[in-house]
């Protein structure tokens, strides 16, 4: 029942009660359309006559039939819909090309149909949504606030930007045949609800535990007898899909490297030294003083007591240590609190501003050499200093920075080529983006190639996720055009164009029949292994003790007492497994088996089951998860509702419009 819950709390048909309420508010976002009928239709609906509910289906009967049709653009925008939530919600994961596959297209049309169903029916059934339930949904949207407030300029603003552009009076329509296809599903999903025995029992099942143990078998011996061609054959053909040659691209592509290009000129004396100037005040030696401090430290949270105690000692140490002959260094090694200088006689060496904390510095830096100050008040507790030595800050002259001026200035001259370089590179592939070759020849830089490739291979600047990302997008393979400047680096990029592409194909089996020898005796492997385990189970069901059954194939049994339901332990399907088995009977065990992930298989045996108590959630707790459980059970009856509507419905797909 659990894993019913689950799958029923998935997928899109969970979510369909808000995702129909939330269609015009979608459709302004992602700048959709207005739904029409046409010639030109991926699917149809067609519902009976109202007084002849069940007229056949047959000519000429057929033409009572009432007809919906979803037109091909319809589709086309909402496939593009679901690929820009789904590259949203990926980032660079997405890739567009798996995208493209008929299942998900499929399932983009099944909405749309669920939805033309949903309308129909509505409208058939007499249900209408008033202007009011209208004007009071649209007040609602996001996209129509201020500050929270609905605001009519923004609403209009919001209508004409849309492609195409819709007036108030078409957007109000959109909305009413929104509501009015979601107001029963809606009903029927919140009228769900849970009753306190049925609440009890999931509660019960969802706390259970369980006494297992659990018994790991040795690998299987692998097979090694001979594979017949028609055995061959048949795995080949039965598994077209693993013996594939990956999709591959060859590329041609310019590399702008700032670091390799080579500057017009290296600056000259006359322009270093005016740099020199103007820059004058970088090139300053610090002020540095050379100073030793004693430390009685105090922490943060000390009382005041022992502040004052802390700052007294700090005062006599500072006016013992300013009488005439007073050794320094001897109170610190006595007196210091800081393991960091203590031994040293407290000594800090050179010190330059900004290396001490506030106070510390603002006290060291005013005093004189041979003067003691103290205490000075930091975070670390009293501090009491020695300023020893004072070397004064100096102007460096430009002789000693030359080389480091000339470097900086060459680097600016890099960089102001690379992106000259870029840009003009960039805007004469844009005037010719089918090829490179032209404008690498006007810039001056080679047309590499790099390929074949696969999404796997990490060659060259194919190993780049950009420049692979790029690569294999459907842009580039299908228009043949060159891409954007793609960044390898600080001042390194690249643009590419694909000049193949081999998309995904079956290898012949002459090339990879080892493979297939190899599948199929591992496939060999993991049935005996299976078999082996199902044969062990059926002594432990039998009554023999688990202990019994692995020591005869030198296993090891261990113990997992209280294993709660829905731990990954040992596994999650190991888990689903072992709580899948019935509860032991009285004085058994419930046997099983399941595989690890390595091909190894463990046998078990439950000992004992414990159900959660319901009367340990708290009553608040108890409410919020019993609205979580009656929210699935909605879904799952607005999931209901729609797929037995569908069935009084015909659906015909045109498959070679998707």
């Amino acid at each position: 029942m659990l894993q019913k819950l689950r799958d029923r709390s998935s997928g899109w048909v969970a979510t369909i009660i808000i995702g129909l309420l939330m269609i015009p508010f979608l459709f302004v976002v992602d700048q959709s359309y207005l739904g029409g009928m046409g010639a030109n239709n991926v699917a149809q609906v067609k519902a009976p006559p109202t007084w002849w509910e069940g007229a056949p289906k047959w000519w000429p009967a057929s033409m009572l039939w009432e007809h919906r049709e979803v037109g091909v653009n319809e589709f086309r925008q909402r496939f593009e819909q679901e690929r820009m939530r789904q590259r949203q919600e990926q980032g660079d994961d997405f890739d567009p090309r798996a995208f493209e596959t008929v299942e998900n297209k499929r399932k983009v049309l099944d909405q749309l149909i669920d939805e033309t169903i949903l309308q129909l029916a509505a409208e058939r059934a007499g249900v209408v949504v008033g202007d009011a339930a209208v004007r009071e949904y649209i007040a609602t949207i996001p996209a129509f606030q201020v500050d929270g407030r609905f605001d009519a300029n923004t609403y209009q603003l919001a209508l004409a930007s849309q492609v195409p552009a819709r007036t108030p009076m078409q957007f109000e329509q959109l909305v009413r045949e929104s509501l009015q296809q979601s107001l029963v599903p809606l009903a029927v999903g919140t009228s769900a609800f849970v009753t306190d025995a049925e609440f009890d029992r999931i509660l019960r099942l969802s706390g259970e535990k369980r006494d297992v143990e659990l018994a790991l078998l040795p690998a299987a011996v692998e097979d090694d007898a001979a594979v017949g061609d028609d055995e061959i054959q048949a795995w080949y053909d039965a598994h077209p899909g693993d013996f594939t040659r990956p999709e591959a691209v060859t590329i041609e592509y310019v590399e702008v490297d700032g670091n390799r290009l080579q500057v017009a000129a290296p600056a000259d004396e006359a322009a270093l030294r005016k740099r020199y100037e103007e820059e004058r005040a970088r090139f300053v030696e610090p002020e540095q003083r050379l100073a030793s401090h004693i430390l009685i430290r105090v922490e943060p949270d000390a009382d005041a007591a022992t502040l004052k105690a802390a700052e007294d000692k700090a005062r006599r140490l500072a006016d013992e240590a300013a009488a005439s002959g007073a050794d320094f260094a001897a109170l610190a090694r006595a007196h210091s609190e800081d393991p960091g200088s203590r031994d040293d006689g407290g000594e800090l060496g050179w010190v330059e501003r900004g290396m001490m904390v506030g106070p510390f510095e603002e006290a060291l830096f005013a005093m004189q050499p041979g003067e003691v100050r103290g205490p000075v008040k930091t975070d670390f507790g009293f501090h009491v200093l020695q300023l020893r030595e004072l070397k004064q800050g100096a102007q460096v002259e430009f002789e000693q920075v030359r080389e480091d001026l000339a470097r900086e200035q060459a680097q600016v001259d890099r960089e102001r080529a690379y992106s000259e370089l870029t840009g003009r590179l960039t805007d004469l592939v844009y005037q010719n983006p089918s090829s490179l070759a032209p404008a690498a020849e006007q810039v001056g830089l080679q047309v590499q190639t790099l390929g074949p490739f696969t999404r796997q291979d990490t060659i060259g600047i194919g190993a780049s996720p950009d420049v692979k990302r790029a690569a294999f997008s459907e842009v580039l393979i299908e228009d043949g055009t060159a891409s954007d400047p793609i960044e390898l680096g600080p001042d390194h990029s690249v643009v590419i164009r694909v000049i193949e592409h081999v998309p995904e194909q079956p290898r012949p089996l002459a090339e990879v029949r080892d493979q297939v020898i190899a599948a199929i005796r591992a496939d060999r492997t993991g049935k005996a292994a299976a078999a082996a385990a199902d044969a062990l189970v059926e002594r432990l069901r039998a009554g023999e003790a688990l202990s019994v059954v692995a020591a005869s194939v030198d296993a090891d049994v261990m113990p997992l007492p209280g294993l709660p339901r829905g731990v990954p332990v040992p596994s999650p399907a190991a888990n689903r497994g072992i709580f899948a088995a019935p509860a032991p009977a009285e004085g058994q065990a419930s046997a099983g088996r399941f595989e690890m992930p390595d091909g190894r298989y463990v046998v078990f045996t439950v000992t004992g089951v414990h159900p959660g108590n319901p009367e340990e959630l708290q009553p608040e707790q108890r409410e919020m998860v019993r609205r979580q459980f009656e929210q699935v059970d909605g879904a799952a009856a607005a999931e209901a509702y729609v797929r037995e509507l569908r069935k009084g419905f015909q659906v015909v797909v045109e498959e070679s419009q998707l």
